[in-house]
């Protein structure tokens, strides 16, 4: 059976993304394989504020990568289309939202560390979206270095099933190149960059290490395929392309972890990982079909990756290039080409695509039209937003979104000159429509304008961008926790609205009874509007009433009695709502559920919940006694303290509203040597 039309290119098409938690060596990473593909001639070193993907001014001041940043390149006749993530947990969105339209990923480890916090984060997520994935031991000429340990931590850590393809040898100042388990030869490393790969016979321990190593592989290899189970029960050898064949299929089927070793900074292990991409994570055709659904009827729905098929886009990435809006896209099914109009299945609105792009960092080439399985960037899209759907009109689907965090930090701000107050309004709706951890709103009460975040580090981005890219000067008050709020009694309230214009001689009535119940922490909001009675006797309400009940309870869960903070860990259930015939439209029914549900939550003694975060400081270990006590004097609570190598990684958790500035102090204490990642964990009772 022939194949559609472009299904031979896709089959040589490779997306992935590099990630790893903060310092693991991604974007180290992705530079080498840009220069051994030939794209750049230059290798540009994050240390030196040059690397190619790190192209914003703060990502090369501060040395870490702040956003998601896709390029392209060849290899083996095959496109590769890389996006290289940033490791902080602050921007954590942007792995989320490459994971979403990725069909595979590299994995970094710091060969030193190992899985650190953020890295069971990405795992999380990659299989979520059921990513597959390679593992790439970086660092190995780091002081410390252990492959043995780093691949252990994936299996106690992340539960993963590492399969060795290269084994280092030697580690620290004596790592000089790595064993090729599959072919059974040592790979050294020459040349400028390292660019010239020379393969050498086995000698001494490196035979039994690669024999063991070996032996490990083909079992597993067996676990996958039928092929190679028979062949290892008869005591036959396996074929190498057979091997292969199986770790391609494990990979892909997410039952095997492929691991490489190496060191991108010293030049070393980058080509075998190059080749591995190739050969074990898919191509779009091997990624399984997108699912969704019919828009209005929720009916399953699939598209497969054919070139020929009605166009399936996901919005996955907004981002504003010199003031425009650009959208970056994931191009499921069909064509899409400069000038075509879509339908955007989420909003229900027509876009037309007024130009299409080929990204390499920040560089824009411009192309006419895009298929199955690239990523691309369109401008003149001006009402969609990130996880919205784009697709034919006649043939409509709409893929699952994709679900961020919400923010638990804010500041105030405001523009230092009166007369760019509309200015900053502008920016900021920019921003916030390029972020969706990123939210402005204005306090009723102050007037002023308050801006929500991940983190101290995702603020000060913010508003340096606010200033560098947009001209616009700000002042910024301190950071203020994001307090929530619940309920600690069973209560009920009833509740009558009742008006009468007499102007327009309308009378309107509805009477609400609601209960609320506090719920276990962690369990969010509940609403409960199947069991209702319905007054008069013999009533009964539409299924838009019944959505406009629900959507008053909410609204009153929005804003809780204490201090306005959402409700959360609370069950609402309105018990009855009482009508008059003529005189109670749905938004009377919303407004009395809703005067009902504050009357009965401030009867049931509101609590205040703060945000708890987790945190993982690692240092040395002879400093863990003083960087204890600052926790513990912070309100931080000690959960467990690994040790390896003379460094200590503490894990704890403790109340954000003590943990500002800690970065500062945690230096002071451990004179500079002192790490540390932190992420929300839950909201507790104060």
């Amino acid at each position: 059976m022939a194949k559609p039309k472009g299904m031979g290119r896709l089959s040589r098409v490779r997306n992935f993304g590099i990630c790893a938690h903060i310092d693991a060596g991604k974007t180290t990473v992705t530079e080498r394989i840009l220069f051994y593909t030939g794209i750049t001639h230059k290798i540009g070193e994050v240390h030196d504020g040059e690397a190619v993907m790190d192209w914003m001014d703060q990502e090369r001041e501060r040395g870490i990568t702040i956003t998601a940043a896709v390029t392209n390149c060849p290899w083996r006749n095959h496109e590769l289309h890389i996006v290289d993530t940033p490791g902080h947990v602050d921007f954590t969105v942007e792995v989320e939202r490459s994971m979403r339209v990725l069909d595979g990923a590299i994995l970094v480890l710091d060969a030193v560390s190992g899985v650190e916090p953020q890295t069971e984060t990405v795992w999380r997520q990659a299989q979520r979206y059921r990513v597959p994935r390679l593992i790439f031991v970086n660092k190995m000429d780091r002081l410390g270095a252990d492959f043995e340990f780093s691949v252990q931590t994936v299996r106690e850590r992340l539960h993963g099933n590492p399969l060795l393809l290269t084994i280092p040898v030697g580690a620290e100042d004596g790592f000089c190149g790595v064993i090729d388990v599959l072919r059974g030869r040592y790979l050294t490393f020459e040349g400028e960059h390292g660019a010239e790969v020379n393969a050498h016979e086995l000698t001494g321990d490196q035979i039994e290490l690669r024999q063991v190593a070996f032996e490990q592989l083909v079992e597993r290899c067996a676990e996958v395929d039928d092929r190679v189970a028979e062949a290892f029960l008869e005591g036959r050898p396996v074929e190498t392309e057979q091997l292969q064949a199986a770790i391609r299929l494990g990979t892909i089927g997410n039952k095997l972890q492929p691991v490489l070793a190496g060191s991108a900074l010293r030049d070393k292990g980058i080509q075998p990982l190059i080749d591995a991409v190739v050969d074990y994570l898919p191509s779009p055709t091997e990624a399984p079909p997108v699912e969704g659904v019919v828009p209005g009827s929720n009916a399953p729905d699939s598209r497969g990756p054919d070139p020929d098929a009605s166009v399936v886009a996901l919005a996955f990435k907004i981002a504003v290039f010199e003031g425009r809006k650009h959208v970056f896209l994931r191009v499921y099914a069909g064509r899409l080409g400069a000038g075509d109009t879509v339908y955007n299945s989420t909003t229900g609105q027509h876009e037309r695509v007024a130009r299409l792009f080929r990204v390499h960092a920040q560089k824009r080439e411009r192309i006419d039209s895009a298929q199955a399985g690239e990523i691309v960037v369109a401008a003149g899209l001006k009402g969609v937003r990130t996880g919205d759907t784009l697709c034919d009109a006649k043939h409509p689907i709409l893929l699952e979104t994709i679900a961020f965090l919400e923010p638990v930090i804010s500041i105030a701000i405001e523009p230092r000159r009166n007369q760019d107050s509309d200015k900053l309004l502008d920016v900021l709706a920019k921003l916030v429509d390029e972020d969706p951890t990123l939210r402005m709103r204005e306090d009723t009460d102050t007037g002023q304008l308050l801006l929500y975040g991940m983190g101290e580090l995702h603020l000060e981005v913010v508003c340096e961008r606010i200033r560098r890219e947009f001209n616009v000067e700000v002042n910024t008050g301190k950071p203020q926790v994001i307090y929530r709020e619940s309920v600690a009694e069973i209560a009920t309230a009833e509740e009558t609205f009742e008006r009468h214009n007499e102007d327009e001689d309308v009378h309107l009535y509805a009477q609400a009874r609601a209960a609320v119940r506090p719920l276990e922490r962690g369990r969010g909001l509940r609403i409960v509007v199947d069991r209702i009675k319905v007054l008069p006797e013999g009533s009964s309400l539409s299924d838009n009433e019944r959505h406009e009940i629900e959507e008053g309870a909410r609204d009153a869960a929005a804003a809780g009695p204490a201090q306005g903070y959402p409700l959360v860990d609370t069950e609402i259930e309105l018990i009855s709502i009482a009508t008059r015939s003529g005189q109670s439209p749905p938004q009377a029914l919303r407004v009395a559920t809703a005067q009902a549900v504050r009357a009965a939550s401030r009867a049931a003694r509101a609590v205040l919940l703060q945000p708890i975060v987790r945190l993982d400081v690692t240092l040395p270990s002879e400093m863990t006694g003083p960087v204890i006590g600052d926790l513990q004097a912070r309100g931080g609570h000690i959960e467990g303290i690994d040790g390896e190598h003379g460094v200590s990684i503490l894990h704890a958790k403790a109340p954000l509203e003590k943990m500002f500035g800690y970065s500062t102090d945690l230096r002071s204490l451990t004179q500079g040597r002192g790490t540390f990642s932190m992420q929300f964990s839950h909201f507790s009772d104060r």
